[in-house]
């Protein structure tokens, strides 16, 4: 009697989960939310269902043996940035093997997943969790974001990026006040000029009104996009040099990839870099617009005047991403380890939280290498000042402020990063839906 119950409330289990799995394949499947499934929306979602099934099967089946192994789930697991035990692999395989093998065969897998919403799927986590493409924090230093073969042949990476540096320009603006007192902070601040967040937005309303905020906006505005372009261009060109032929890279290969690409579009977009220092910090009257700094700083310091400060600034593209990078992925990595296993979809506030924490982390370790950058880009503007190499600067301002000289601006900076992550990943969301890019 007892064993006779134990099946029935196995099987009662059984049907419950099986229902679930077909409630949300209806959700999946309904185009015309009307919370109902025809029979052509059902054919037209086991078509496509079955098509991302064997993709991620065809990726699994590392050995090409037509089965998938224990080891192959923790490896491409591993290339997704999650990392889980034997033990955890094993189970995963056990609960999909139903002949006892120890192995997945299509069948296997076909049967157990097909009916499974398609979020549920491997691959799909690089969906949700979006990075550099999402958040934009004034410095596009992070490594690039890997996109899935089905974004890349629908042709939706490029309207991700699109949606992205739409939501940076939006999020600039919006932040930009902060951005160019972070600025005058890090070169006219000292200790006998200890400026602070209040003193400086008066000194800057009074300067130039309220229009004088929002200098240097525009530059920083018009470099998104070739930042943009070029970085992920170089990005995936790299992938492919260093032969890598899975659809994401592991950990260490997205840091080498991710900062050479960093180096290259940064190298060719530095000129404007220094354009934007210049105009943040220019008096009233002093230039009427981009071209007539560029013009004015060609006469009179030549071209060597637009790759000042390069030398630092590329120097901190590694720290930057690295430890961006790092405390990411060990974010997400705990987050898919807790609640992995109910959603690959982590919500706003799990993205928002990850996002500020690895970005500021990225920034700090960055940080005096960014304020002996700009001060550099400055020097020609500050008269009387002495022009001083990268080491020069820093033993300097170690010498006369101390150490914590080397963190001036540091607190309008962070002041930023909330706003900032919040309203790009706002706009992103609304861009990314007028583009047609349907949210999982």
């Amino acid at each position: 009697m007892e064993e006779d119950h134990q099946k029935r409330k196995t099987l009662s289990a059984a049907t419950v989960i099986k229902s679930v799995k077909c409630t949300k394949a209806v959700k999946s499947a309904d185009k015309d939310l009307d919370g109902q499934m025809v029979f052509e929306e059902f054919v037209n979602y086991l078509q496509d269902h079955e098509k991302d099934l064997k993709l991620v099967f065809k990726s699994l089946d590392r050995r090409r043996a037509g089965k998938i192994y224990s080891k192959e789930i923790m490896e491409s697991l591993q290339d997704l940035g999650v990392h889980i035990s034997q033990q955890h692999a094993e189970k995963i395989l056990q609960s999909m093997d139903k002949n006892g093998t120890m192995t997945i065969d299509w069948n296997e897998w076909s049967n157990d997943l097909l009916l499974q919403p398609k979020e549920n799927n491997i691959p799909e986590i690089t969906l949700y969790w979006k990075h550099s493409t999402l958040f934009d924090v004034g410095e596009n230093l992070m490594v690039p974001d890997d996109f899935t073969t089905e974004e890349k042949l629908t042709g939706m990476w490029w309207r991700h990026l699109v949606a992205g540096g739409g939501a940076g320009a939006v999020s600039r603006t919006f932040t930009a006040p902060l951005d160019r007192l972070k600025v005058l902070m890090q070169v006219h601040g000292s200790s006998s000029n200890n400026m602070c967040i209040m003193s400086g937005l008066t000194q800057m309303i009074k300067e130039g009104g309220m229009r004088s905020l929002w200098r240097g906006n525009g530059m920083n505005i018009v470099k998104i996009a070739p930042e943009t372009a070029l970085k992920f261009m170089a990005y995936e060109q790299i992938k492919r040099l260093i032969g890598s032929d899975k659809e994401t890279l592991g950990i260490l290969e997205r840091f080498v990839a991710g900062s050479m690409a960093g180096v290259i579009a940064q190298s060719t977009i530095y000129p404007m870099e220094v354009l934007k220092t210049r105009l943040a910090l220019r008096k009233t009257g002093q230039y009427s617009g981009i071209s007539d700094c560029a013009k004015k700083m060609f006469r009179r310091e030549g071209l060597g005047a637009f790759y000042k400060g390069f030398i630092p600034n590329m120097m901190g593209i590694i720290p930057y991403a690295g430890i961006d990078l790092a405390v990411y992925e060990t974010l997400k990595n705990s987050w898919l380890e807790k609640c992995g296993t109910k959603s690959t979809d982590p919500g706003v506030l799990v993205l928002l939280g990850c996002g500020t924490v690895s970005s500021s982390c990225g920034q700090l370790a960055s940080y005096p290498l960014a304020l002996v950058r700009t001060r550099m880009q400055a020097q020609a503007m500050m008269e009387g000042s002495p022009h001083m190499t990268m080491s020069g600067l820093f033993k300097q301002i170690i010498q006369t402020e101390g150490a914590t000289g080397l963190y001036r601006g540091l607190a309008p900076n962070f002041l930023k990063v909330i706003p900032a992550v919040s309203i790009s990943y706002v706009v992103y969301e609304n861009l990314k839906m007028s583009l047609g890019v349907k949210s999982r």
